[in-house]
């Protein structure tokens, strides 16, 4: 007995390294200005309901600099005489103008407070505009870290490109910078030196030589759009357009390329664009903007999920950047970033999560479509392959749930992790066509929406018909895995889970080599399995290829 336990405690030791190192390590210190911005439940954000947006900036590449302005439009949720946006303190607010006169504002950090000279009555609707300039910050990893590229095509012209995803987008534009209030509709209008294109968000509404020199684009977006979605890409972009007959009529398909990428991107593009729409939309539902469109865009870092507008920099080749994530040879067939940021659009851009913190529902469902994707095209045990092979990426450093209301997310584990967590989910349901209704549910339930990870939960709970509560809780909370403890005494095969959730009961799959798999379902104490009678160390086979947990078998 003690030596088993013996074993379990060294086995455990080994699977919360990670995670036992991240707690001997002090716990990051949140700031004043994290809370600023990560705050959902604040009055001086909460007092306002965000309508429209009409963004409207000049770019002076040269100069690597920005001006303009943000009209804010909204519904008072209460009375108030004070509000809350953001805006990066290394961008300086001209004025903020409220029925045609200035009204005082106020700093702190990166946030921005405005006081209004009487009080705005609940329900009613009201605007105001926030003129800014300056540099805005200049990213130097793009996408893993926020601002502005600033680079050169080919033939030496500007090109320019925003990622600002986590760092927020209020690095280059003024914006109520949380992801809980998304604004119901937007016109973007960017401002260029004429020979230049922007391209943005949604649709192209016109297109004005400007007297200065520039030349203004107008893209208007007709649906919900959270705020690291909002994108500007200049350049001497060159464009072809193609159509797909989806599952909501025909979906426009608009591609926007430096010239030297022309021919490269009509190959490339054709060979993944269809056949990724054509899985999403079995998947997860119809493509969630028929009203905007789908449009890829040249950008000169690998790629973010801008709703509608995709952000392309995969240098047209299979793959990430060329090599396989996967090591499972599916990987390699395929182009990466097309796939997993279209995915975005439905998990991430449709469903948006309110807090960071939760934003494994964007990268964990986003991820799981990579394995989607394959199955549709080669078949299920190919995904499954693909699945199992995403392992080699997850590093068990962290619970993939971050810390609420400070702008922070959890470990990168999300992705890979979370694939696996969603493919255990279905393999217990045992059940693919309520799986992929289940799933094509959840972006009809919370179309257009903002959500919590509980909700996501919640939902995924009540049309299971199952409660998966506390395997959401261990792979998500926690950095270790799960530990299967098989023990042969008097005759009987026993079993129990080791893990840090109480009473885990997590059901797994088990044969005796050779046989068919059958679900047992361990609690947290050895009882004998009866479904093992007669299994020894050697013929026992428990399903690891689809169940990412630790065994230890005595």
């Amino acid at each position: 007995m003690k030596k088993n336990l013996l074993w379990v405690l060294l086995l455990l030791a080994g699977a919360l390294h990670p995670a036992a190192a991240q707690l001997l390590q002090p716990k990051p210190a949140f700031t004043r200005a994290d809370t600023l911005r990560g705050s959902l439940t604040t009055p001086l954000r909460t007092c306002y309901d965000l309508n429209y947006y009409h963004l409207d900036v000049k770019l002076d590449p040269a100069q690597r600099f920005i001006s303009g302005s943000n009209l804010f439009r909204f519904t008072a949720t209460q009375d108030f005489t004070r509000l809350q946006f953001d805006l990066f303190a290394n961008l300086k607010v001209e004025k903020v103008l409220y029925k045609g006169k200035d009204v005082p504002f106020t700093r702190e950090a990166n946030a921005v407070f405005v006081t209004f000279p009487k009080a705005i009555a609940k329900g009613s609707r009201d605007e105001f505009t926030v003129f800014y300039s300056g540099n805005p910050t200049v990213a130097k990893k793009a996408p893993w870290d926020g601002g502005m590229v600033f680079t050169q095509d080919a033939a030496g012209k500007p090109w320019v490109a925003t990622a600002c995803q986590g760092t927020g987008a209020s690095i280059w534009w003024p914006t109520k910078d949380q992801q809980a209030d998304e604004v119901d509709s937007m016109l973007i209008s960017i401002s260029v030196p004429t020979g230049l294109k922007d391209v943005s968000n949604g649709r192209l509404r016109k297109t004005t030589k400007l007297k200065d020199g520039y030349t203004r684009f107008d893209w208007a977006v007709r649906n919900p759009i959270n705020n690291y979605d909002v994108a500007l890409n200049v350049g001497d972009y060159q464009h072809f357009s193609d159509s797909y007959q989806g599952e909501k009529g025909l979906l426009t398909l608009d591609y926007w390329v430096l010239p030297e990428n022309v021919a490269k991107a009509k190959t490339q593009f054709a060979a993944n664009v269809k056949p990724m729409l054509k899985s999403m939309e079995h998947w997860f539902g119809p493509y969630p903007w028929y009203q905007d469109g789908y449009k890829l865009v040249d950008a000169p870092h690998l790629g973010m999920e801008h709703q509608s507008a995709v952000a392309y920099g995969n240098k047209y080749q299979n793959g990430y950047l060329g090599r396989d994530r996967s090591n499972t040879g599916w990987g390699a067939k395929w182009d990466f970033i097309i796939i997993h940021e279209s995915g975005h659009e439905w998990f991430g851009n449709n469903i948006t999560t309110k807090d960071i913190a939760d934003m494994w529902v964007h990268e964990g469902f986003t991820c799981y479509s990579e394995a989607l994707f394959v199955e549709t095209q080669f078949g299920k045990t190919a995904g499954q392959e693909y699945i199992h092979g995403q392992r080699r990426n997850i590093q068990n450093d962290g619970p993939i749930i971050g810390p609420y209301g400070v702008n922070q997310e959890g470990s990168g584990d999300m992705y890979d992790k979370g694939s696996n967590l969603l493919n255990m989910l279905r393999t217990i349901l045992n059940n693919d066509e309520k799986w992929r209704q289940m799933l094509r549910g959840l972006s009809s339930a919370f179309y257009h929406q903002t959500v919590t990870g509980q909700q996501v939960i919640d939902y995924i709970n009540r049309e299971s018909g199952r409660d998966f509560t506390k395997i959401f809780d261990q792979y998500l909370r926690h950095a270790s895995l799960p530990i299967l403890e098989i023990r042969f005494e008097d005759g009987k095969t026993l079993a129990r889970w080791v893990s840090e959730v109480d009473k885990f009961d997590m059901p797994v799959r088990v044969r005796l080599k050779g046989g068919e798999y059958r679900f047992i379902t361990p609690t947290t104490r050895f009882a004998p399995i009866a479904e093992l009678a007669g299994a020894t160390k050697e013929t026992l086979d428990v399903d690891t290829f689809n169940f990412y947990i630790g065994v230890l078998v005595d």
